[in-house]
């Protein structure tokens, strides 16, 4: 199961910082047999989803502006800034928007799912 790690969001990061998320297909892997499918699918794609717009928010101008200078010191200034911005809130806003769960109502969601249709298949 893919999860939203610093792997997942070193690759997102560079996707977006290079321009070519518009050419890249991304792949999940959700086989995990101990659970369920459902949540498993629920929990990766979110990963993914949420490491796109960590790298959305950053201010790559900003940055790329700083790198061409030669401003180190500005550039880690900077990165370390945006890694105290609101991700949260902002996803939040962004799941209300899409009309999905926020990540609080997950495991409810997806337990109701697996009560109310998946246990009752044959």
């Amino acid at each position: 199961v893919v999860l939203f790690n610093d792997d997942i969001a070193d690759l997102t990061r560079e996707l977006v910082r290079c321009g070519r998320i518009a050419d890249t297909h991304i792949g999940l892997d959700f086989f995990d047999a101990t659970m369920n499918r459902v949540g498993a699918y629920a929990i990766g794609s979110r990963a993914v989803l949420k490491g796109l717009l960590a790298a959305f928010l950053e201010p790559h101008d900003k940055l790329k502006t700083y790198d061409l200078e030669g401003n180190a010191f500005a550039r880690l200034a900077l990165l370390e800034r945006a890694k105290t911005l609101p991700l949260g809130a902002v996803w939040d806003r962004y799941c209300e928007e899409s009309g999905v769960v926020k990540d609080a109502g997950l495991i409810d969601d997806v337990l109701g799912y697996e009560r109310d249709v998946q246990s009752k298949r044959k």
